[in-house]
Parts: structure tokens; C-alpha cells; sequence
């Protein structure tokens, strides 16, 4: 309320509502003040030019045009806003369809869409006053569908901005239905150009209307709006101007006014449109744990997984043959380059890889249940309770529209069978747990009012919500300075202990991976190329990537006038890879056998795999051998 006061103290704002409550105001007041004058018949003054007595002059009967002019205000804008209406419900339910429908249904809508907008929009509307028929309530039908499919274009554009973000994947992983993540976490994020383009539409049909009545397949006497007093008057506009200018003005001020108000309303909101909670679902039971599981089952087991994304050239496989082992309590890093499938095998253990994507699998398991074959109902409970996330940025991990709270507690109302209070309530507690200060206060809160740190702190919190078995956290330390990220870390590690959650953290800081967890994977060109203890990284390394990871970290004690270590050469792309191991290029103990075959992973010793026809023998980190190329870093 304080930014739209400020608002309406600007030229913008003040023109804005005086305009718009001028219109609204003579629409309402005109037809009860000027109605007898714009219907009574003077057969002495008719078609007269503008006079004291009538300002615009007169029709053919004798009515006065300029009382006429304001009696149709009502008429235009009434048909205008009603048009819009239609145009913008039909428009965001096209728009936003294809991310609650099924795939083909929601490509069919999209082409549909798409044809539809390459015509322009008022042969559109002559079109469907053609079906519909002429008249008033014609007209209204073909305005309002001849406007939706470019509010559709709009509304598809940006939600599928909006359903890629962080908050978005983490309501799906704490198991929201399409349909309500559409109403709670994407519409409230794109309501503000939505509302500027309505505005600004509301404009266009009022135009259009008047085109339509004007044409004389719009509004039909004994009816009139600003469209039919423009026709008439432009048949008289060489003796009597006027009778053309008055609704000409009026249709032009009248649209000034909704767009100078949808800028100002815009200004005002942000992205802070509040959205009424649209649908109220019955929790649903927590997931039972398997038969047969128990907690020296494997938290989450991987087997020969891999992730595929058609291209213009083929097939793409950003991972593959990834195996590994999570167990309840356990902390397991990954590291490696950008680009070597980290993420991609975390969101894929999330089941958040969406079409074109494919994930396959010999095995692929999360509390016990197959996650490729078991139904998405049947797992988005468990997930939803079992499965907490920490992303990588905290400014996209929540929705910037809804309180802090409030996004904690949907993770209670969806699945645990807790009221609004109650569910608030435990989102405070878990806000303590992880040690936000003032909880109670912080809850009510949005985003942007916390610190990294702090939004970091409630997204683990959000993961708390439930009873979770896994966190994983996606590079969660690299937005944050170092004393935030010994925090947050320190409180990953603490939330382990306390609720024995395994951990995968996914890191580029191999020093963060050895100081935090129990095992480290290193992936390299969507493999993992070694898995090892992360408390004798530095003495049992012997995969050539891996020392070249550990020799590039900057150390203390090194020479300040040399410059910084870094690996030569850039990793290989996932549409070309290479015939054998996918480092050959850029080690330098490749031989032909390592060119022309790819090395398996296997045991090389208790706790340790390998993939490595070379291994590197000698416990001393070769760190300054040919295979690290030493740049200057100035």
C-alpha cells in the first residue's frame, strides 16, 4: 500500500486514476443524467452542427450526440471488459494447459496456439463474428477469442520461465500435484505482465468493438456505442466534424486510461500479486516403508544409470553407466568439471529430468521402491517426505511471491494431514531447528528479506519438514562467502547426525567434499572414474583426473609469484566422445589401449573403485607433472 501511494503521487499515477475514474464515473452516472436527452427526438434541430445548445450537434433524428456519447460509455466499456474477460480466462487456460496436461495434449494446444497467432487479430475476430453471428453478444464472443491466442503466447512463454526455476523442482520433490503448483508457484510469478498485457488489451477491445460497430456487425440499434456514433458521424464528417471527434476522443481516452492503469497497477504489485488458495486437497497417507527394508538397506542404490537428451546430431549422454551406493547416515560427495553429470544424476535420483530427457537404468532405487517403474502417485508421498533438496542458488530456492512459512508448511498440508495453523506452526519449529533467528518472525517474511545464508538455513529447513532419508545438496555453498558456507555446512552435517539422512553432496571444492564426507565420487565425462574414502583422498588417489583435481587447489604454503595450477584442455562434449577413456587427451600417461577402450570401474582394494588403465602408483600427489598446465592467473 505504501509503494502505490508513492505511485499515485507521480504524474503517471495521478493521470492514471484520474482518467480511469472518469471513464468508470460516467459510466455509471451518464446513462441516469444524459439518458432522456440521448433518446429524445427534436425533429426541429436535426442534424445540426455544434451549438450552445448541443455541443457535437445533432443526429437525424434531433438527439444530441454529445449527451449520446456519454450514454454509450457504458455500453463500450461494459462490452470492452467483458470481451477481455473471455480472452484472458481462455488465454492463461491455453497458456498454461500444457504444463498440467499430458505431453501430446499439451503439444496439440501448442501448435494450436501457434497457428492461431500467425493471423492477425482482427481478421480473427471478423472470423468468429461470423460464426457467432452479428450482434452484440457476436461480437463480445469474436473480440474475446480473436484476443486469447495472443495472451496464450503470453502466458506459455512465461510459465515455462517460471517452471524451470529452483522452488519450482522443489515443489515437485516435496510431491505437489501439477495443478496446484501451476495455481501456487507459477501464476503468481507471471500475474504482473499478465495484468499489463489484460490492461493493455482491455484498450485493444475497445478498439476492436468499435471497429466491429462501426462495420455495422457489432452492436445493433436500437443499442449504440462509441463504434456506431464514429460510423454515423464519418458519413457527415465534411459538414459536421464533430459528430466523428466526440467518440473518436472518447475511445482514445478511454483506452489511455486502462493502459496508464495496468502500468500503475503493475508498478505497484511486482511480484507480489496474492493468488487465493484455489484448491484443498486431502493429505494423503505417509508412504509405507518396503517389505523387507530395513536400515541397513541402502538409502539409495544406483546401477548402470544414465541420461540421454536428443540434439540436432543425435543422441547426447551427459551420464552413463553411473553406479554407486548411499546408506542411512552416510555422506557421499561428488566432484568433478562443469559439465561432468553431477547434477544430472542428482535430479535424476529426484525424478525431476523431464522430457526430451530420458533416464534409464539397471537399477535404480530410493527407500527400497524402483523410482523408473513405480507410478508417480505412488512415489511422490515418499518423496515428497523422504527426499529433501539444497540448491544451488539461494535467491531461486523459494517462490518470491509466498511467505517463507508458508512454502515450508505446504510440505505438511500436502502430506502429513496438518491445518493451515498447525502446518505453520511446524514450519516455525523447523526454522529454530536450523537455527534462523526470530523463526516466528522470519516465517512471515518473503524471500527477499532474508540473507543467503538465512534462505540457504530454510531451505534445509523445508527438507525437515518431512522425515528425510536423503538430502541432496547441489553445489549449496558456492552463492555464500566462507563464513556462511562453514555454516551451512556444519549444520548439513549436524542435521545428518541428528536424523541419520544420508547426504549427497555435490561440490566443484574437492577440499569441502574431503573435510565433510565419508566417500568421494569423481565424475568425469558423465562417468565416475574413482570412488574412494574421502579421509585418504590425498594419499590413495591414483585416477590421473583426480590428482590433477587435488594438485589445482590453491595451498597456503604455496610459491605466491607462480601462477595457480589448472588442467590443460577442456573436457570432451557428450555428443562427441571419444572411442576410449574420455581423459586420454589431457593425461599424460594415455597409451593406445586408453584411446581406443574405455576402462570399467572396478575394486582396486577395500573401499576403493577404479576406472583406470593406467593408475598412478607412488603415494605422493604428482602434482606438477606434464599433465597440469601452469597459466598465468593474472
Amino acid at each position: 500500500m505504501r509503494r502505490l501511494r508513492a505511485l499515485l503521487r507521480t504524474p503517471l499515477g495521478v493521470c492514471a486514476v484520474v482518467l480511469l475514474l472518469l471513464v468508470l464515473a460516467l459510466a455509471v452516472a451518464a446513462p441516469l443524467v444524459w439518458g432522456a436527452q440521448a433518446t429524445a427526438v427534436d425533429t426541429d434541430a436535426i442534424q445540426q452542427g455544434p451549438s450552445g445548445a448541443h455541443l457535437l450537434g445533432t443526429d437525424a433524428l434531433g438527439r444530441d450526440l454529445f449527451a449520446r456519447t456519454l450514454v454509450a460509455t457504458r455500453l463500450s466499456i461494459g462490452l470492452a471488459l467483458l470481451a477481455m474477460l473471455i480472452g484472458v480466462t481462455v488465454g492463461t487456460l491455453l497458456g498454461t494447459a500444457p504444463a498440467v496436461l499430458p505431453r501430446r495434449a499439451g503439444r496439440v494446444i501448442v501448435a494450436v496456439v501457434n497457428i492461431a497467432v500467425a493471423f492477425p487479430g482482427l481478421l480473427l475476430a471478423l472470423f468468429f463474428a461470423v460464426v457467432f453471428g452479428v450482434g452484440t453478444t457476436g461480437a463480445v464472443l469474436a473480440i474475446g477469442f480473436a484476443t486469447a491466442p495472443g495472451f496464450a503466447r503470453v502466458a506459455q512463454t512465461l510459465s515455462a520461465s517460471v517452471a524451470g526455476r529452483d522452488y519450482v523442482a522443489a515443489a515437485r520433490i516435496a510431491g505437489v500435484g501439477r495443478l496446484r503448483v501451476l495455481v501456487r508457484h507459477v501464476l503468481p510469478n507471471i500475474a504482473e505482465p499478465l495484468v499489463v498485457n489484460a490492461t493493455i488489451g482491455a484498450g485493444a477491445a475497445l478498439l476492436s468493438f468499435a471497429g466491429l460497430s462501426f462495420l455495422g456487425i457489432g452492436v445493433q440499434a436500437p443499442s449504440y456505442d462509441w463504434g456506431r456514433l464514429l460510423g454515423d458521424g464519418l458519413n457527415r464528417i465534411y459538414t459536421n466534424p464533430a459528430a466523428a471527434l466526440g467518440p473518436g476522443v472518447a475511445v482514445v481516452v478511454a483506452g489511455l486510461a486502462f493502459n496508464l492503469c495496468g502500468e500503475t497497477i503493475a508498478a505497484a504489485l511486482g511480484h507480489r500479486t496474492p493468488l487465493r488458495r484455489l484448491l484443498s486437497r486431502t493429505s494423503a497417507p505417509a508412504a509405507p516403508v518396503p517389505a523387507g527394508a530395513d536400515d541397513t538397506d541402502p538409502v539409495l542404490r544406483v546401477e548402470g544409470l544414465s541420461v540421454r537428451f536428443p540434439t540436432a546430431v543425435g543422441w547426447a549422454e551427459p551420464v552413463r553407466g553411473v553406479t554407486f551406493t548411499l546408506g542411512a547416515g552416510e555422506a557421499v560427495g561428488v566432484v568433478g568439471e562443469s559439465g561432468s553429470g553431477k547434477s544430472l544424476t542428482a535430479l535424476a535420483a529426484a525424478r525431476l529430468i523431464e522430457r526430451p530427457g530420458v533416464v534409464a537404468a539397471d537399477r535404480l532405487e530410493f527407500a527400497g521402491r524402483p523410482l523408473l517403474s513405480a507410478p508417480e502417485r505412488e512415489l511422490r508421498t515418499l518423496l515428497g517426505t523422504s527426499l529433501a533438496m539444497v540448491f544451488q542458488d539461494p535467491t531461486t530456492s523459494f517462490n518470491p511471491t509466498r511467505r517463507i512459512g508458508r512454502q515450508l508448511a505446504e510440505v505438511a498440508q500436502e502430506h502429513q494431514g496438518l491445518g493451515r495453523r498447525g502446518a505453520l506452526a511446524r514450519a516455525v519449529e523447523r526454522l529454530a531447528q536450523v537455527r534462523v533467528p526470530a523463526p516466528a518472525k522470519r516465517a512471515h517474511q518473503y524471500p527477499h528479506e532474508f540473507s543467503g545464508g538465512m534462505r540457504q538455513r530454510a531451505m534445509i529447513g523445508m527438507g525437515l519438514m518431512g522425515t528425510p532419508r536423503l538430502i541432496i545438496a547441489d553445489e549449496p555453498t558456492t552463492a555464500l562467502d566462507v563464513t556462511v558456507q562453514r555454516q551451512v555446512l556444519r549444520l548439513l552435517d549436524q542435521v545428518r547426525r541428528d536424523t541419520a539422512a544420508a547426504v549427497l553432496l555435490i561440490s566443484h571444492d574437492i577440499a569441502v567434499v574431503t573435510q565433510t564426507c565419508d566417500r568421494v565420487l569423481v565424475m568425469y565425462a558423465g562417468r565416475i572414474v574413482e570412488d574412494l574414502p574421502a579421509a585418504e583422498l590425498t594419499e590413495r588417489a591414483r585416477h590421473p583426473y583426480t590428482r590433477a583435481l587435488l594438485a589445482v587447489v590453491p595451498d597456503l604454503a604455496a610459491d605466491r609469484d607462480r601462477p595457480l595450477g589448472v588442467i590443460a584442455g577442456r573436457p570432451p562434449e557428450p555428443t562427441a566422445l571419444p572411442a576410449g577413456c574420455a581423459f586420454a587427451q589431457r593425461c599424460r600417461y594415455a597409451t593406445d589401449e586408453c584411446r581406443s577402450a574405455d576402462p570399467q570401474l572396478t575394486p582396486v582394494g577395500d573401499d576403493h573403485r577404479l576406472a583406470c588403465w593406467h593408475p598412478v602408483t607412488d603415494s605422493g600427489a604428482d602434482t606438477t607433472d606434464a599433465r597440469i598446465s601452469v597459466e598465468g592467473s593474472r
